[in-house]
């Protein structure tokens, strides 16, 4: 079948607060559900702020208009005082996105100390701030999470293990073409990896001539019917400022034939099939630094 599966990142308040209810509302429109993965501890996205001496990482803040994209207070999120725990204040939309039928997975406890440092810390340091955000996650929906996703798809074999050591079904952790069952160290993990296939907004606007009239026209050209496709949403950009360009996507992709489901349809479909494979971490187009990308 023709298959796009859907991955929702969730890393801000704001994110949270405001585009999860948004994007709610488009997927029961067009009965479509999807995979959110939920930041739960603090909101601290505004320490983010150092990168922008590095030029890559300001050309891709100029060419996505960032702050218009992720509200203006993520410039000031968790700089000046401690930023607000996601979790605590939003457990009821959470709640709501699980309760309407989607899939729930953990993301990140603190999205910018995950993104920036969870791949250079200690084994027992992974562990802990794994444990913490499950814990959170938990209390907040009531069930262990079977699936994760590495903000900004950095991991490494050291975080891969000591994932192995959690109840998750599978992860999407890395960048790649088709899932598979990742080996580390000469060991074959059990969890399976479920790659992201297709460029991210913020990866592709401003970019090869890429804008937000053909955004749509670009994605959908990259669409493989024969194989599939796993597409990244934020919650703070396609529920937000591109709401109404998401809901043209889904509505087209949908006459065309595609059908869109969670990362976890595609698990139980692939999980006694899936090969070995490797990731490593790499430059990747359109994004500030490396990330995990299957080879």
């Amino acid at each position: 079948m023709k298959t796009i599966a859907l991955r929702i990142d969730v890393d801000t308040f704001r994110g949270t607060g405001r585009g999860v209810p948004a994007l709610c509302r488009i997927l029961e429109k067009y009965g479509v559900r999807g995979t959110f993965y939920f930041s739960v501890g603090p909101d601290n996205m505004g320490r983010h702020l150092w990168r922008l001496l590095r030029p890559a990482f300001l050309w891709k803040m100029l060419r996505t208009n960032a702050a218009g994209l992720y509200g203006p207070e993520i410039v000031l999120m968790g700089t000046a005082w401690p930023g607000p725990k996601i979790g605590r204040r939003h457990a009821g939309v959470i709640r709501a996105a699980m309760e309407a039928g989607h899939e729930v997975g953990f993301h990140a406890w603190d999205h910018h100390r995950a993104q920036a440092k969870l791949t250079t810390m200690s084994v027992e340091a992974m562990r802990s701030e794994l444990r913490t955000g499950l814990a959170e996650l938990e209390r907040i929906t009531g069930v262990a999470p079977r699936t994760s996703a590495a903000p900004g798809w950095r991991t490494n074999a050291q975080l891969l293990e000591v994932k192995s050591e959690f109840p998750f079904d599978y992860n999407s952790d890395c960048r790649g073409e088709f899932p598979f069952y990742p080996v580390v160290n000469g060991r074959r993990l059990e969890q399976l990896q479920i790659p992201v296939t297709l460029p991210t907004y913020d990866e592709a606007l401003g970019r090869d001539g890429v804008t937000d009239e053909n955004y749509n026209e670009f994605q959908i050209s990259l669409l493989k019917p024969e194989r599939l496709n796993v597409l990244t949403i934020h919650a703070e950009a396609e529920g937000g400022r591109c709401a109404g360009m998401f809901e043209e996507y889904l509505r087209r992709v949908l006459e065309l034939g595609y059908r869109v489901v969670p990362l976890g349809v595609v698990a139980a479909e692939v999980k006694e099939s899936a090969p070995e494979g490797r990731m490593e971490l790499k430059a990747f187009p359109g994004r500030e630094g490396v990330l995990a990308v299957q080879i």
